[in-house]
């Protein structure tokens, strides 16, 4: 009985170790010296930026598509590993110029990354849907028995008082965009959410302090980075710093 309870500790404690290392997808472009790190958002994996991430292939751009474990762990500790993961990827594969494009959760994750320790070969930033000033979604659902199993130590970190990570972190300086959505697809969640949302996030929300440009699109939370619309506006914004509002 102690040997089979020794090693179901082992297994879980190497389960739980390999869940807390994030992969990569990394291809190279045309363009070398300008890589993409994509961070997908809370309860996804890579798959979800996939189609974002060849349509920057396409432009010419070295892209790492990040798989990082969104429940394992609080935002302080995924972070860093998420963020600097992708770092690794682009400096290996010879970038002098990186740059972001984020779901969700993955924008919050680079902002408390940067706080702590800013990137010097940042580039541009695209955030998709991120809940820069929180999200009245985690207020309500916070201390729901299994809310933990829905969004893991991070989700619960993404609420709009005083003490989440979002709450905590200043005005960005980097050069921003953002895109919120309005069109939702959770009518539950939306009556949860003041003004205009995407299901998840309103679009006041999704503001933040030293952003360089603002767009809205019509899309659900869980689409904004495979609407085409938006992928156009990424692309665009990567290049020039402008949204040119392609449509």
């Amino acid at each position: 009985m102690f040997a089979r309870i020794t090693l179901l500790s082992i297994v879980t404690i190497l389960v739980a170790s390999c869940a807390t290392v994030p992969k990569s997808k990394l291809r190279t472009g045309t363009n070398g010296s300008e890589c993409v790190i994509l961070l997908h958002g809370l309860n996804r994996s890579l798959r979800a930026m996939d189609e974002m991430a060849e349509a920057l292939h396409d432009a010419g751009y070295t892209t790492a598509n990040i798989d990082y474990p969104s429940q394992s762990a609080p935002i302080e500790e995924i972070a860093p590993l998420a963020v600097d993961t992708g770092l690794s990827e682009c400096r290996t594969a010879g970038a002098t110029t990186i740059h972001f494009v984020t779901h969700s959760l993955g924008g919050i994750l680079l902002r408390y990354r940067q706080s702590q320790e800013p990137i010097p070969d940042l580039g541009r930033v695209v955030m998709l849907g991120p809940p820069n000033q929180g999200s009245e979604v985690v207020d309500e659902l916070r201390d729901w028995k299994g809310a933990d199993l829905l969004g893991g130590p991070a989700g619960r970190q993404l609420g709009t008082d005083e003490e989440s990570v979002p709450s905590q972190l200043g005005p960005v300086d980097f050069e921003l965009g953002v895109v919120a959505g309005v069109g939702t697809i959770n009518p539950w969640m939306s009556a949860i959410l003041p003004g205009m949302d995407d299901g998840k996030v309103t679009v006041e929300s999704t503001r933040v302090h030293g952003m360089v440009d603002f767009l809205i699109v019509d899309s659900s939370h869980a689409y904004l980075m495979k609407n085409e619309v938006v992928i156009q506006n990424t692309i665009a914004f990567l290049q020039t710093g402008k949204f040119p509002r392609l449509r």
